[in-house]
């Protein structure tokens, strides 16, 4: 049975089932509660959804799983257009691109892309709408070698203000598929995406876990190898408190625990030792350190690769923070040690350090405006409301920020940003102005304005 969320004809309203639907998120701690919501499943209902909100004078709001629900501003009064739409991914394999419909998870293109040894420049869960990942950059679990995601996109497709569709590449109005990728929205709808692959002959992929006590020593290993590590192999550190769920091992809820997990690219056939050997070059001297509780790194397939940072599938409430740092190696480890480490007693589930560098540092001339991430981790904290008290993570993400602030480099990554209160960075004043100057040629009236990641435009 089809719904009003559906055929475009009105939208759902708060108390029917499509609205609670549409208006479902990754991360409940930031629930979406607009004044009404379409589903959208095809380019024509996308159309009729914006004709509406504007006929109707609402702001315009567009989501789809709600992942980086945490960082949107609340949707109180306006219109939401969740995008699911239909079609499927294509892979043209001559090419090595990828159309992906808006509402795709990366699940799927990572299976579509994999048919024909092809990969894409996904992150950490399989679960994540992959446009949306691809619109506020990407930090891939490929980076280091592929640069920033949003720089593969090629083209895209967008229902802008005026209810039309535009096909954006290169070629064709240019200045808005630049302002498109990692801009911080506020653009239009966007349906689908052109993204270029590449070549995956297969991976070694996985997490090893030690007891809290080695903390420490596999820190530092960790950090002295990150430093000159091979462009083919991209991992984090995760200082973690398992929750005491049933499906985590025992011996990993028991206490802290610390985490390495990664990628390593094998592009060709003929690459898949020199991956292996990677992979214990990192691996070795931390599993000389003492023998994991758990250990998956394996070789295999490039759809492994989503699942090996274990991120939760299904929808939770999650409270955090982000920054980006330059190498933190010998003061900048015992800063974040004492602050989020074994017997600090930190609420938090997770204090992770993301490997950065290589051709995620290095800026693209055919990218978008984001285009490049100047620093050398990534930090991402997070706490689980229901767990503890929310007054407490946040106290302990402002007590790491602290502690790290001599490494701060006032950057952020867009897609690791929790909160519309924290800092972001991605973009300078001149970057920003630029992207304004799109928004006010395609968008003059404001439409989707509220839909803009705040820190991003002086439009709002």
């Amino acid at each position: 049975m089809t719904t009003t969320a559906t055929t475009g004809a009105r939208p759902a309203l708060p108390g029917e089932p499509a609205y609670e639907q549409a208006c479902a998120v990754f991360n409940q701690a930031a629930p979406a509660r607009p004044a009404a919501a379409f589903t959208v499943r095809s380019v024509a209902q996308t159309r009729a959804a914006v004709r509406y909100g504007r006929d109707a004078g609402l702001s315009v709001r567009v989501h789809t799983t709600g992942h980086s629900a945490g960082a949107a501003r609340p949707m109180d009064g306006m219109l939401l257009v969740r995008t699911e739409l239909d079609g499927g991914v294509r892979v043209d394999p001559e090419r090595r691109t990828a159309w992906i419909p808006a509402g795709t998870r990366w699940a799927e293109v990572v299976a579509a892309a994999a048919r024909y040894g092809l990969a894409a420049a996904h992150g950490t869960s399989p679960t994540v709408g992959a446009v949306g990942y691809l619109l506020r950059g990407g930090v891939s679990l490929y980076g280091r070698r592929t640069g920033l995601a949003a720089n593969g996109v090629t083209a895209a497709e967008v229902v802008t203000a005026d209810g039309e569709v535009r096909r954006v590449d290169a070629d064709h109005e240019p200045e808005l598929l630049w302002a498109l990728r990692g801009g911080g929205g506020g653009l239009g709808v966007v349906t689908g995406v052109e993204l270029a692959l590449f070549p995956a002959a297969g991976v070694v992929t996985g997490a090893a876990f030690w007891a809290g006590r080695h903390a420490e020593d596999i820190l530092r290993q960790w950090l002295a190898w990150s430093a000159a590590a091979p462009r083919e192999v991209s991992t984090s550190l995760r200082i973690m408190n398992l929750p005491p769920a049933p499906e985590i091992p025992p011996e990993l809820r028991s206490g802290t625990v610390v985490c390495v997990a990664g990628a390593v690219l094998a592009p060709r056939p003929g690459d898949l030792r020199t991956a292996e050997r990677h992979a214990d070059d990192l691996l070795g001297p931390l599993r000389a350190v003492a023998a994991p509780l758990e250990d998956t790194w394996a070789p295999g397939g490039t759809e492994a690769v989503a699942r090996a940072h274990m991120d939760p599938p299904g929808p939770v409430r999650i409270l955090g923070d982000h920054l980006l740092i330059t190498d933190p190696a010998g003061d900048g480890s015992d800063a974040l040690l004492r602050a989020a480490g074994p017997g600090t007693g930190s609420p938090l589930v997770a204090a992770e350090l993301r490997q950065l560098g290589g051709a995620l540092a290095e800026p693209d001339p055919a990218g978008g405006v984001f285009d490049h991430v100047p620093a050398a981790y990534a930090v991402m904290t997070a706490g689980l409301p229901e767990l503890h008290a929310p007054q407490a993570i946040r106290e302990r993400c402002a007590v790491i920020r602290a502690a790290l602030a001599p490494w701060n480099t006032g950057r952020t990554a867009p897609g690791f940003v929790e909160s519309p209160d924290q800092p972001q960075g991605h973009l300078n004043e001149t970057e920003i102005a630029a992207v304004d100057r799109v928004r006010l040629h395609y968008d003059p009236d404001g439409l989707f304005r509220a839909d803009v990641m705040t820190g991003t435009s002086a439009l709002v």
